[in-house]
């Protein structure tokens, strides 16, 4: 049965996707697509805060475009040396926290220790820093323009300071008519379309009701979190499965199991990437 993920390409240091491999360990020959392009914004602002660390009570990333956008902060501005020598050592002494396992990793390789990356999304990053001890310092918060409102409104509510700075924005991908088109082509409607966005699926959805036709009602839409769902439901799609947490493992999980649910997941099928 056949997969599409609304997704980038992202290698694993096994040299493939994840979300490829686990889907194809559950007997589904998965697709990705890339929906969403991306824009850095206001790096010479975060360079300079980034620079001060004794201003602020620690760090939150919750995408990982955030700390892309850090990492190129640092080597725009020659940062890196300085940044080894001194500011991450800085910063390490302050709480770091992430959401989800992708975005820990990144934020592990610029040479950050980080908390929270079990929480599953910003509302449960949220509950896990409002449990922790309060700094009087402001928590940094890069995030993109199209932040959610809960992360924010759940800190200042429990009179945790937090300064956020817009550092990307996401736009549509040149090419997402054009390989939607050959993919509906080539291999006809998927028995699933998997979303990790509401962004995703703002640029996407139209281009999928127009190439599905009349199979769109045969097709199950699986949503990486809970806001991504909202977004689907909100568009008036049915939500057949949400991962647990965005993970290549839960969202296969909760894909196989809207599919075929008495089939455990074991090795499976090949998988391809969309040009």
């Amino acid at each position: 049965m056949k997969v599409l993920l609304l997704k980038d390409p992202k290698e694993d240091d096994c040299g493939q996707d994840p979300y490829i491999r686990e889907l194809g360990l559950c007997g589904l020959e998965a697709t990705l697509i890339p929906v969403l392009s991306f824009e850095f914004l206001s790096l010479p602002s975060v360079s300079e805060k980034l620079s001060h660390p004794e201003g602020y009570g620690g760090l939150i990333f919750t995408s990982p475009r955030a700390v892309e956008a850090v990492e190129l902060c640092l080597k725009k501005d020659n940062k890196t040396e300085v940044w080894k020598k001194s500011l991450r050592e800085k910063w390490n002494a302050k709480s770091v926290y992430v959401v989800g396992s992708a975005t820990a990793s990144l934020v592990s390789k610029i040479g950050l220790d980080t908390e929270g990356e079990q929480c599953g999304n910003a509302e449960k990053l949220a509950e896990y820093i409002c449990s922790r001890e309060p700094s009087a310092l402001p928590l940094l918060f890069p995030c993109g323009t199209l932040k959610g409102e809960t992360l924010p409104k759940m800190l200042k509510d429990k009179g945790i300071p937090m300064e956020s700075i817009t550092v990307y924005q996401k736009i549509p991908h040149p090419g997402i008519q054009g390989n939607l088109q050959s993919y509906f082509s080539k291999l006809g409607a998927p028995a699933s379309i998997a979303f990790f966005s509401p962004s995703g699926l703002t640029y996407s959805l139209e281009h999928i009701l127009e190439l599905s036709g009349d199979s769109i009602s045969q097709i199950k839409f699986a949503a990486i979190g809970p806001t991504t769902a909202r977004a689907l439901a909100a568009q008036g799609l049915p939500v057949s499965c949400t991962a647990e947490s965005p993970t290549p493992q839960a969202l296969a999980a909760s894909i196989r199991g809207a599919l075929q649910p008495h089939i455990p997941c074991g090795v499976g099928h090949s998988a391809t990437l969309a040009p």
